[in-house]
């Protein structure tokens, strides 16, 4: 091959690499939000598309003309510590009024590529009035706060746009002329489930995968691929008493080990393996949407104190809850939204979250125990 053949070649490769790990960590990518990252992916569709499909039985749609990229996905784990959020009120999870509302509008949205505020929510209060659900009443400030915001979501993620008119306007005026563009096809897109909600009875048959068919070995075989590595790309770090027999069996095998290192290998990252499991390392922190340590929440640094006192053994949530009162006293300049009553406790609660969702953590009948990955951080106490 040719000195311009090699560089075409490795510049090929790379964005291939740049483009997995950037839907690894966004799955909906839009020309809008994220012009260059979306041109990369759509360039590259081919040959990143086929990755996901064989190696972790994900689809990916990419559509230049509507201008996103979705990837699906699916997973038998879902996933508590990412909930939609607010884009007001700091950023908030949704609660559960939300989600019913946002279930409701997304299907009243497929109605046709273009509505009003109005029109919208007159359809949701005669929805949710039909289905049994609490009826909406766009007459109160609350429920419109509500509503607000699952529109933003919606707008943030591409599936609805304002042509005329601001959403949040809707808060103060239940009256206000709001009209919006809506994009169908992605509205359908945003829920990443392999089979339809309205036809299941359980959350269990929400995420069942047809395409692995236990009465075939050749299926078995491809679901132990498949969730190895979705395991292993989109977890911060595997333990191996948290796999099956069959994923460790296919670890162990020679043929699996070479094939995980493959995949690794060409989505840019690098697999480090010990005696208790498996961490990938994206050493460009490009397919994580969020990193730890570091110091852009108080949580975060809760959550590398509750760390170093786990390295003194293992404690009890109430154990924990003593350690952020104590921070708290001892810097009584810092974390000024954990100051009122109970502050201590939440602030506990939402850093010993954290050390959950990074796999530093486990909390066994309220005993919380360090993990192994937790010997990879040090920590530094806050200033006053």
């Amino acid at each position: 091959m040719s000195r311009t053949g090699n560089q075409l070649a490795r510049l090929e490769s790379e964005e291939v690499a740049r483009g997995i790990r950037m839907l690894l960590a966004s799955p909906l990518l839009t020309a809008a939000r994220e012009p260059d990252g979306f041109d990369l992916v759509r360039r590259r569709r081919e040959p990143i598309t086929k990755w996901f499909d064989y190696y972790c039985g994900w689809r990916l749609h990419v559509e230049p003309r509507a201008g996103y990229a979705r990837l699906t996905k699916t997973t038998d784990r879902p996933d508590p510590t990412r909930p939609a959020r607010r884009t007001r009120s700091g950023n908030a999870p949704f609660d559960r009024r939300r989600y019913t509302l946002l279930c409701v509008v997304c299907a009243e949205l497929l109605a046709g590529p273009a509505t009003t505020i109005g029109l919208l929510a007159d359809r949701v209060r005669r929805s949710t009035a039909v289905e049994g659900l609490p009826a909406f009443d766009p007459s109160r400030r609350d429920e419109r706060s509500a509503f607000v915001d699952v529109l933003l979501f919606l707008e943030h993620h591409g599936a609805t746009k304002p042509v005329d008119g601001a959403t949040e306007s809707f808060l103060d005026h239940p009256g206000a002329k709001v009209l919006y563009r809506v994009d169908t096809t992605l509205v359908t897109r945003l829920l990443a489930a392999p089979t339809a909600p309205s036809t299941v009875d359980s959350m269990a048959d929400l995420t069942r995968e047809n395409r692995y068919d236990d009465s075939s070995t050749a299926q078995r075989t491809l679901w132990t691929r498949h969730s190895v590595l979705r395991r292993l790309v989109d977890d911060p770090v595997v333990y191996r008493d948290e796999l099956t027999e069959d994923q460790r069996a296919f670890l162990a095998s020679p043929s699996g080990r070479k094939l995980v290192h493959t995949a690794v290998g060409i989505a840019g990252c690098t697999l480090e393996e010990r005696a208790e499991g498996f961490l990938v390392v994206d050493a460009d922190a490009i397919a994580t949407d969020t990193r730890f340590p570091d110091d852009d929440s108080f949580a975060k640094v809760a959550a590398l104190i509750l760390l170093d006192r786990l390295a003194h053994g293992d404690a009890t949530e109430d154990d924990l809850v003593a350690e952020t009162d104590q921070l708290l006293t001892r810097f009584p300049n810092w974390a000024k939204a954990y100051r009122s009553d109970g502050g201590a406790a939440r602030l506990a609660q939402d850093g010993l979250a954290l050390l959950r969702a990074f796999g530093l953590a486990r909390t066994e009948n309220g005993n919380v125990s360090r993990l192994p990955a937790a010997a990879r951080y040090a920590v530094e106490e806050p200033h006053d």
